[in-house]
């Protein structure tokens, strides 16, 4: 029986005259980084708000690790961590006094504090620099004493608001090398808002497309990538005109077609043979330089839903 981390049923919020989240109904199970996807002002950060008790729904319900987040918000807040648009860090303090400090909040010994400490900063590659003032810190570093901070009290559940963002790539990428390891070995469940589509790709074992506070999707990545049908191709070459267009779309073996700036970029369906339609183009006398064949990526199904929802 799959156990949940997070469930709502129909969580709506209003302010004024926006409805920042719309009916939303989902499940997170335990153990696992869930991702949370959906352009600014989507209602992302205002979900976590939500999820942690520091917003009223203005219906709906939601409970986080069996508690209602509505009556037994306190008790959520016990038992999450959270980095949201602030880091909550003391610039002034080192990175050791930081941890320290939320350590001290959270009624933890001496010891089990100084343990931890080391534990995070090694984990992270900051232990030799835990004496520092954290404002003389790299925006990386300062993020990865963020996450630290977020989890030092061994919570079961974290949320993450785009934890990675103005990072430059390789801090990014290490961010999120680290997010994944502690994931594993904590086996804390990770709930994570993102605009980077290809670290969603990789770190997640869910995700959740939104787009003005409505849910548009829910699954795993390759669940969702097989929304924008079967493999793409594309291809590459001369002599490709709307006649040849036509006639690539009619074989039955082609889901959609398109053409542009001398490629041809196809959709096939699902157990489809590139070799006989490159075959085809060649003796329609088509010119094919190259042939690229891939799936759709987690970007690509995220730009299809945003285009279909501002079409609906």
């Amino acid at each position: 029986m799959v156990e949940y981390a997070i469930e709502t049923h129909e969580l709506t919020r209003d302010f004024a005259s926006v409805r920042a989240v719309d009916n939303m109904t989902l499940s997170v199970p335990t153990g696992i980084i869930f991702g949370y996807l959906g352009p600014n002002g989507s209602g992302k950060t205002t979900t976590i708000r939500l999820l942690l008790g520091l917003l009223e729904p203005t219906s709906g319900r939601a409970s986080v690790l069996g508690f209602d987040t509505r009556t037994q918000d306190q008790a959520v807040r016990e038992r999450c961590g959270a980095l949201l648009e602030f880091s909550g860090l003391y610039e002034r303090l080192s990175a050791e006094e930081n941890l320290d400090f939320y350590g001290r909040v959270w009624h933890m010994s001496s010891a089990a504090r100084q343990a931890r400490i080391k534990e995070l900063l090694t984990h992270f590659e900051l232990w030799d620099r835990r004496k520092e003032g954290v404002g003389t810190w790299s925006r990386g570093m300062k993020q990865k004493l963020a996450v630290a901070r977020a989890i030092f009290h061994r919570p079961k559940l974290v949320f993450l608001d785009e934890p990675s963002a103005g990072l430059d790539p390789e801090a990014a990428v290490a961010l999120r090398d680290d997010l994944a390891s502690l994931a594993a070995r904590e086996g804390v469940t990770v709930f994570l808002t993102t605009h980077n589509l290809a670290e969603a790709e990789k770190l997640c074992s869910q995700v959740a497309v939104i787009r003005q506070g409505k849910l548009l999707a829910v699954g795993h990545p390759d669940e969702l990538r097989k929304m924008n049908g079967g493999p793409h191709v594309e291809i590459i070459g001369r002599g490709f005109d709307n006649s040849l267009l036509a006639q690539v779309r009619a074989r039955s073996e082609v889901e959609s077609a398109e053409l542009s700036n001398g490629r041809l970029n196809l959709t096939l369906r699902d157990g489809a043979d590139t070799a006989p339609l490159v075959s085809y183009l060649v003796g329609a006398g088509a010119l094919v330089e190259e042939v690229h064949r891939g799936q759709a990526s987690l970007e690509d199904v995220f730009l299809t839903l945003m285009k279909e929802e501002r079409q609906s």
